[in-house]
């Protein structure tokens, strides 16, 4: 691995620690969070396996001990909750939205990057979602319907959001970091 893909990794981890504590609790026990936004944008910057990579290291942090996980909460614990399979889920949540835009979409330019960045991060999310989900209903013994209302349904506007906003951030974040091949920036800036 490149010294450069390190020094992300850890840059996108302490990202995902500073922003992941960071909640706004809800009725049910699943609070609103940016740690979706923070994985995400580690995703697409990343891609796939330094992504997995970055997000293990956030986890191993918050299973230690450290208060980075929702709420400034902390430990194994946490991870075998009920919302441990959201935590858990953050891992395919960053795979997926990383492999799926490095392999169809970081070559492309204009409308057609957007299209494939924002269906990478929808289809992480909705294996997030499913599998934070099925995991409260094993926890909790809640039923699915109660499940999805508590734990999908207030945060599909919200993670609607958090999508939009990484797809305009990570174009300058990538030509910043240097991620983005020269003949794509020759071609963003015609199409601009």
């Amino acid at each position: 691995m490149k010294t450069k893909n390190l020094v992300l990794c850890g840059v996108c981890a302490a990202i995902i620690c500073a922003l992941a504590p960071l909640s706004v609790p809800l009725a049910g026990l699943v609070p609103v969070t940016l740690a979706t936004f923070a994985v995400m944008l580690t995703g697409v910057l990343l891609g796939g396996k330094f992504a997995v990579l970055s997000v293990s290291v956030y986890l191993l942090i918050g299973a230690m001990g450290v208060p980075v996980f929702s709420g400034y909460s902390a430990g194994v614990g946490v991870l075998f909750g009920p919302t441990g399979g959201y935590l858990i889920g953050y891992i395919p949540l960053a795979f997926l939205t990383g492999a799926l835009y490095e392999h169809f979409g970081k070559q492309k330019t204009g409308i057609k990057k957007y299209a494939v960045m924002i269906t990478a991060m929808m289809i992480g999310t909705a294996v997030l979602y499913t599998f934070g989900t099925v995991w409260y209903c094993i926890v909790t013994g809640a039923g699915a319907v109660a499940a999805l209302t508590v734990c999908v349904v207030p945060f599909l506007l919200g993670d609607l959001a958090k999508i939009a906003a990484v797809a305009l951030l990570c174009p300058q974040l990538e030509r910043a970091i240097g991620k983005i091949p020269e003949s794509a920036k020759k071609n963003n800036k015609k199409e601009e």
